[in-house]
C-alpha cells in the first residue's frame, strides 16, 4: 500500500489498467505487466481468473475462461509474480473473489500476496460484516488493505463507513451493471459522480466499469482521482497482442 499510497497522494488523473492473469497465453502475465509498466500506466490491476466472476462482463469472463483453459491457477500466478518482484516498480493490485481465497486458505493466500510484494486487494464480493468481524484483522496482520466498491445504489451510510475503512482508494463503479465498455458516460452517471464528489470523502476515488478510452477516462478524472480501464484493454490485447500495448495506452495519456 505504501507505493500505491504515495502514488495516489502525489498524482492526479491516475491511470490503471486491468488485465486477466494467464491471458492471452499462460506465460503472458509478466509480459503484460512489463509492457504496461513501460507504457507508463500508474498502477496495474491483476485479475485472478475465476469460474464464476459475478462482477465481470462477457469480455472479462471470456478472458478468465481462456486463462483457466490455459492452466492458470493461484499457485501459477503467485509463481509468475514472484519472478518480477525485484524488477517491477509499478504498484500491483490483486482483484479476485472471496471463494478463491477461502479455497486456497486465507492465511496462505495472504502470505503469498505479501511474498509477491503486493499490498492491496479488491475482493468485490467480500461482505462488509465479514470484513468487520474477521478480514479486517486478518489483513491488518499481513499489512494488506482491501478496496471497497460503491455503486450508484450504495447508501450514504455505507459509503461513509467504507470511507472510514479505506487505506488505498474507493472503487467508484460507474454503473450498477457488470464490467464492460458502454460508450460515452451519461448525464446520469455524471450526476452520480458529482454526488459522491460533494460528500467530501477523505479517500481517493478511482472510477471503473465502462471506462474505455481517452474521452471516458478524462470525464471520469474530472470527478475522481483516476480511472481503471479493463474490458476495452482485454479486447485490444486479444486482437493486437502484447507488443502493441503501448499503442493502447499512449492515446489515453496524450
Amino acid at each position: 500500500m505504501k507505493k500505491l499510497h504515495s502514488l495516489l497522494s502525489e498524482k492526479k488523473n491516475v491511470l490503471s489498467i486491468y488485465f486477466t492473469s494467464g491471458f492471452p497465453k499462460l506465460g503472458d502475465t509478466t509480459k503484460v505487466i512489463a509492457a504496461l509498466e513501460k507504457s507508463g500506466v500508474d498502477f496495474i490491476e491483476v485479475g485472478l481468473p475465476y469460474s464464476d466472476p459475478l462482477a465481470d462482463g462477457p469480455t472479462i469472463q471470456d478472458s478468465s475462461q481462456k486463462a483457466l483453459e490455459n492452466g492458470i491457477n493461484l499457485d501459477v500466478i503467485f509463481e509468475q509474480l514472484m519472478t518480477i518482484k525485484s524488477t517491477n516498480t509499478t504498484p500491483l493490485v490483486l482483484m479476485g473473489y472471496l471463494n478463491q481465497m477461502l479455497k486456497y486458505g486465507e492465511e496462505k493466500f495472504c502470505q503469498k500476496v505479501v511474498d509477491c510484494g503486493i499490498e492491496t486487494l479488491i475482493i468485490p464480493d467480500l461482505p462488509m460484516v465479514e470484513f468487520e468481524n474477521h478480514y479486517q484483522a486478518l489483513f491488518d496482520k499481513y499489512g494488506l488493505t482491501n478496496v471497497f466498491l460503491i455503486t450508484p445504489n450504495t447508501e450514504v451510510e455505507r459509503i461513509q463507513k467504507i470511507d472510514s475503512y479505506t487505506k488505498a482508494f474507493i472503487y467508484v463503479v460507474a454503473s450498477s451493471s457488470i464490467t464492460g465498455a458502454k460508450g460515452e458516460i451519461s448525464n446520469q452517471q455524471i450526476a452520480y459522480f458529482e454526488r459522491i464528489q460533494a460528500m467530501g470523502l477523505k479517500s481517493k476515488l478511482i472510477v471503473g466499469f465502462g471506462i474505455s478510452d481517452k474521452t471516458t477516462f478524462n470525464t471520469a478524472c474530472s470527478y475522481a482521482d483516476g480511472a481503471i480501464i479493463g474490458s476495452a484493454f482485454i479486447k485490444y490485447l486479444d486482437h493486437n497482442g502484447i507488443e502493441k500495448i503501448d499503442d493502447f495506452v499512449k492515446p489515453i495519456r496524450s
